[in-house]
């Protein structure tokens, strides 16, 4: 049995900071992917919606909150909670309940309203919850992320204007993206001018907390076709695999690694996307775009890496060489990634699906990557989960 099933719809609420309940975002890009797959309401008969922790009820069970807001109509229900992976979480529940025979439609979806700031656990003290330990000692998401970079300057010699240029081009690419939150365009003394945040990150190499939703329709590839949308842009795979041990990277919020002398070290990063090859069927070679998670501009150059795109400590010179604009040999954020939305955690990685949805489809405007056939996602939350999409025409 084919492992794949269609995407017949996409829609996105734009991102912002509107202060707003995360489930209006969502009902909004639900109703836009309703409309985009031309099917009514009545027709999905599984919602799946990506969790989000608020410290309030409604988002711990988002799935029942957002078909609740849109209108009971029996469908059963499923909420995912994954911190950054949870819209892929969620997407993976509704591919097994189609794959499996139980349904033919789903819908997915994912929003969320943050906090200013920080994206920090609750108050009180919890020393056997990592979350509220990292934050104790330090580790809020900049430090780490500024680690990341401190070790690619170590390693491979990139530097903080190698970091600069990845916010440049995201920034131009999502100029017009009308989803987008940021829609202006920078240059790499714009980003040595800003503020540092954790050297050698600024303020300009690492993205804001947002609010935003997006949504999925999936189908059956029967169902697709019995609906005239037999030639539906598809999904390959998802792979949401967990780190593997022994291993000799501290990665957050782990504080502490075990011997890496029986075995060679293997980044939990790079399982992810080699999962996702391998249930796919095709090879890094075969990608015509990727949306990968830029939390700070130099862990886009770690994630380019992790997904084969370039080996080992090239991607700060693929970025130099324009080969990750659109128009150039593989385009990598077109969409203008988190250095242009920001984080809406449940969202993000259903958002990735979308932006690779209308790429494949030709429908992405000024930022069409010509030709594009096979794309792949990439993000990672805490707590070991992560994941990787491929999507296929």
């Amino acid at each position: 049995m084919s492992g794949e099933i269609a995407i017949i719809g996409v829609g996105m609420h734009p991102w912002g900071k509107w202060g707003r309940n995360f489930a209006e975002y969502g009902v909004a890009a639900a109703q836009a992917a309703i409309r985009d797959a031309g099917i009514h309401w009545r027709d999905v008969r599984f919602i799946s919606g990506g969790g989000t922790v608020r410290n309030g009820y409604p988002g711990y069970v988002a799935g029942a909150t957002i078909a609740q807001a849109l209108g009971w109509q029996g469908a059963e229900v499923n909420t995912s909670y994954a911190a950054c992976a949870s819209g892929s979480q969620a997407l993976a529940a509704a591919r097994t309940k189609i794959l499996s025979g139980d349904c033919e439609v789903a819908l997915v979806v994912g929003a969320d309203t943050t906090p200013k700031g920080f994206l920090a656990p609750a108050k009180g003290e919890r020393p056997d919850d990592p979350d509220w330990v990292r934050f104790r000692v330090g580790i809020t998401n900049p430090t780490y992320f500024a680690l990341y970079a401190r070790r690619r300057m170590e390693i491979y010699g990139d530097t903080q204007d190698d970091f600069a240029l990845v916010k440049v081009k995201n920034a131009e690419h999502g100029f017009t993206n009308e989803y987008a939150r940021y829609r202006k365009k920078f240059t790499a003394e714009d980003v040595a001018a800003s503020a540092m945040v954790a050297d050698p990150l600024r303020l300009m190499d690492v993205c804001a907390t947002s609010d935003g939703g997006a949504a999925l329709i999936v189908c059956s590839l029967d169902y697709a076709r019995k609906i005239g949308k037999g030639d539906a842009v598809r999904i390959a795979a998802i792979s949401t695999v967990t780190p593997s041990f022994p291993s000799a990277l501290v990665e957050m919020p782990d504080l502490a690694t075990d011997s890496a002398v029986a075995a060679a070290p293997l980044s939990f990063r790079s399982a992810l996307p080699t999962k996702a090859y391998e249930q796919a069927g095709v090879d890094p070679k075969d990608v015509s775009v990727a949306e990968v998670y830029d939390l700070s501009t130099a862990l886009e150059l770690d994630w380019i890496e992790d997904c084969g795109l370039c080996a080992r400590g090239e991607a700060a010179a693929l970025t130099r060489s324009g080969a990750t604009k659109i128009g150039g040999r593989i385009p990598v954020n077109p969409s203008g990634g988190l250095a242009c939305f920001g984080e809406a955690v449940p969202a993000q990685a259903l958002a990735q699906v979308c932006e690779l949805t209308w790429q494949l489809r030709g429908q992405a405007g000024d930022r069409q990557v010509e030709g594009a056939k096979v794309g792949i996602t990439a993000n990672q939350g805490l707590f070991g989960h992560g994941s990787s999409v491929i999507v296929v025409r």
